[in-house]
């Protein structure tokens, strides 16, 4: 089954007031504690009732009844008039729970060959501010880095007017190879090689600083704020500067063993084939990312060589016009594309897979073409075909799933440290 229309889906999908992060619970739930579970329901529904988290946790209406009274006096809960529901017989008016969001501050962030982006964004996961910031493009030290991160919190904190102290942690993805638990890039195509970004910045700025793979935060977005959040299973497949993949399992993020599977881009296609950034060849992503069809543009429509994005631009307008040359390189990437989401498929057999990232607006990469050699790769005897879906996000959906991996870190210690308090 496809969807082969981009969604409408902007940097504003799911407001607080509808909740944010993943709706269905996955069988993890129950390691974190009863009152971390409460707290992420009410966050992911964004108001509801006492009633609606009994039902959901499974626990009896005295315990939730304590624990959340405890966490409105803890002062991470508050009653608010519920909208729409009939007074109890008593006269007294319906209430419903809500996260009380105020002076608790993450941050999430984009890093980037071209811009960096970044948004601030409250406990309840209302986007308070964002700022985007220009970059040079060549590969940045570790000192540089920190800089380009601080700017950028600087920036969102006086655009919101809030104060550092309110900040609990930072959450930065970016294109490479990442060891999301020690911190370390081990390899970026915007960084220098085996920089333990996440340890320096957490030194710098004293915070937490959590660092993953950029197709990862993407995926993080999805599960926190898009079609995800009603999904256990799913994947995503991003196609921008580099070509990407994540995977949702039971509502968790998969990642490895060592965390730094799923390198959909760099999974061989070709032997010797076409020079890859990561230095070896034959990957996807020699094939079907921007600087892959830049490199093509040029030649194709005898133009010096500029930023991916003109180029990108300028090829696509020549397709749309008729350019057999330029059409041929959209249709050629597209061919790479259906024998990638093939091998994602007969791999992970998932229900749904997202084709995300700006360059889902190049409709040639999903035609209807391309879909179909996908399904003629794949063996389907005995299974439903997976889903395609494709969406068009805004630039802000990668440092949003950073700020999800922010706040999926912090909650706990916030309960934490309210309790000991």
């Amino acid at each position: 089954m496809i969807d082969a229309q981009p969604a409408e889906a902007d940097d504003t999908v799911a407001e607080p007031q509808q909740g944010v992060g993943p709706l269905l619970p996955g069988a993890q739930r129950e390691a974190r504690p009863l009152r971390q579970q409460i707290l992420e329901h009410v966050r992911a529904h964004g108001r509801t009732a006492r009633a609606d988290i009994s039902r959901a946790l499974g626990v009896s209406a005295g315990s939730v009844t304590t624990l959340t009274s405890e966490l409105i006096g803890l002062g991470l809960l508050r009653e608010v008039e519920s909208a729409g529901a009939a007074p109890t017989t008593r006269g007294r008016p319906p209430v419903a729970l809500e996260l009380v969001s105020e002076g608790r501050l993450v941050i999430g962030i984009k890093i980037s060959d071209e811009r960096n982006t970044a948004v601030l964004v409250d406990f309840s996961g209302a986007i308070l501010a964002d700022a985007a910031r220009p970059v040079p493009p060549s590969r940045r030290t570790l000192d540089q880095t920190c800089h380009e991160i601080d700017a950028l919190i600087e920036a969102v904190l006086a655009q919101a007017g809030r104060p550092r102290d309110e900040l609990l942690a930072v959450g930065v993805g970016l294109s490479g190879m990442v060891d999301h638990e020690s911190g370390t890039v081990l390899w970026s195509p915007h960084l220098g090689p085996d920089m333990p970004l996440g340890p320096e910045a957490s030194r710098r700025f004293g915070l937490p600083v959590l660092i993953d793979n950029d197709a990862n935060m993407l995926t993080l977005a999805e599960l926190w704020f898009g079609v995800g959040r009603q999904r256990s299973d799913f994947a995503v497949v991003t196609i921008e500067h580099g070509v990407g993949m994540g995977l949702v399992i039971d509502n968790r993020l998969y990642r490895g063993e060592r965390g730094m599977g799923l390198e959909m881009g760099h999974t061989k296609v070709q032997l010797d084939g076409a020079l890859c950034r990561c230095g070896k060849r034959g990957c996807l992503e020699a094939y079907i990312a921007d600087y892959a069809l830049a490199r093509e543009a040029a030649t194709a429509l005898g133009r010096s060589p500029q930023s991916p994005q003109v180029m990108l631009d300028a090829l696509y307008a020549e397709a749309k016009s008729g350019n057999r040359a330029a059409r041929s390189i959209f249709n050629r990437a597209g061919r790479y594309l259906a024998l990638g989401l093939s091998n994602v498929i007969q791999l992970f057999d998932p229900e749904l897979v997202i084709l995300s990232g700006e360059r889902m607006r190049y409709d040639y990469l999903y035609a209807d073409e391309v879909l179909s050699e996908m399904r003629e790769l794949t063996l389907v005897e005995g299974r439903v075909p997976a889903r395609i879906e494709i969406h068009a996000w805004g630039d802000l959906v990668w440092a949003r799933g950073a700020s999800a991996l922010a706040l999926a870190d912090v909650t706990g210690t916030v309960l934490a440290e309210a309790r000991s308090a």
